[in-house]
C-alpha cells in the first residue's frame, strides 16, 4: 500500500488573470517506509507540493490520498498525527519565547498523547539532545541544535509520514552530514516514510531512493538514485541537474 498517492496534482495562486500555477498536473506514489526525494531549480514547484499535502496551500485541484486518507480542502485531527512536517528555517520555526520543553509539550498536549514527561526525554535523546536541552530557548541553541529540536517536535504525535522542507539547507555544510545521519537513523528506528525536498543532490542522494526531477512546476522524470549516481537521467534537464553536481553525490 502506498503511504502518499498523489495524481494530477495542480496547484496556483492567485485568481482569474493573476492566477499562476506553481505545480501542473503532477502524479506520484510514496511507498510505505520509502524516502522520496523531489528536486529542482528554486521556484520549480517543490515545497509547493509539499505544503498542498499539508494544508498549508488551500488552491489545488487533483486527488492526495496520504496515509490512507483522501485529502479535502481541510486537514483532520487524525491526519496531523499521522504526517508531520520539518521546515528549512529552524529558528523561524520555533516561537522565541518558548523553551524546547514547552515546544515539545505543546505538540503532544495539541495531540492528546500522555505521560509527556517520559516522552519528552526520549524526543530529547533520539535527536542527539540531552536533558539539558530542556528548558534552553531558541537563541540558546545552535542552528544544528534547532532543527534537532524542530526534528523531535515533528516526532511528538509518532507520525508515520515526515514532510521535509530543505531541512539542512540553512546549516553550515559540517552539521548538514549530522543532521542527514540523524534523519537515517530516525527512518529506521521509527519506520517513517519521507518526502524530502532539496536543491542538492547530494543531500538528495544520502536519503532517498527514488527522485522526482521538477521543472517549471512539472515532473520531467522519476529516477532511483542509483540511476542517478550512474548518470542514467534520459530528460536533458536532468542531465544537466547531475553535471552541475556531479561531485556531490559520488
Amino acid at each position: 500500500m502506498s503511504a502518499i498517492d498523489i495524481r494530477n496534482l495542480t496547484v496556483w495562486f492567485g485568481h482569474g488573470a493573476d492566477r499562476a500555477d506553481a505545480v501542473r498536473d503532477v502524479s506520484f506514489e510514496v511507498a510505505d517506509g520509502e524516502s522520496f526525494g523531489l528536486v529542482g531549480e528554486s521556484g520549480s514547484g517543490k515545497s509547493t507540493i509539499l505544503r498542498a499535502i499539508a494544508g498549508l496551500v488551500p488552491t489545488w485541484s487533483g486527488q492526495m490520498t496520504v496515509a490512507g486518507e483522501t485529502l479535502g480542502p481541510k486537514r483532520s485531527k487524525s491526519f496531523y498525527r499521522k504526517v508531520q512536517m520539518v521546515f528549512q528555517d529552524p529558528y523561524a520555526s520555533l516561537h522565541p519565547r518558548h523553551t524546547v520543553d514547552r515546544v515539545l509539550s505543546e505538540a503532544m498536549q495539541l495531540h492528546g498523547v500522555r505521560d509527556i514527561d517520559t516522552r519528552i526525554g526520549r524526543l530529547l535523546d533520539d535527536v542527539g539532545l540531552g536533558p539539558g536541552f530542556r528548558f534552553r530557548y531558541p537563541h540558546q541553541l545552535s542552528g544544528g541544535q534547532r532543527q534537532r529540536v524542530a526534528i523531535a517536535r515533528a516526532l511528538a504525535c509518532d507520525p508515520a509520514i515526515v514532510l521535509l522542507d530543505e531541512p539542512t539547507s540553512a546549516l553550515d555544510v559540517s552539521v548538514q552530514a549530522e543532521i542527514l545521519n540523524l534523519l537515517t537513523d530516525l527512518r529506521q528506528e521509527h519506520k517513517l516514510t519521507y518526502v524530502m525536498v532539496s536543491h542538492d543532490l547530494g543531500v538528495v542522494g544520502h536519503l532517498c531512493e527514488r527522485i522526482g526531477v521538477m521543472q517549471e512546476g512539472r515532473f520531467v522524470e522519476v529516477l532511483s538514485v542509483e540511476a542517478m549516481r550512474r548518470q542514467q537521467a534520459e530528460a536533458p534537464y536532468t542531465r544537466h541537474l547531475l553535471e552541475s553536481s556531479i561531485n556531490s553525490i559520488r
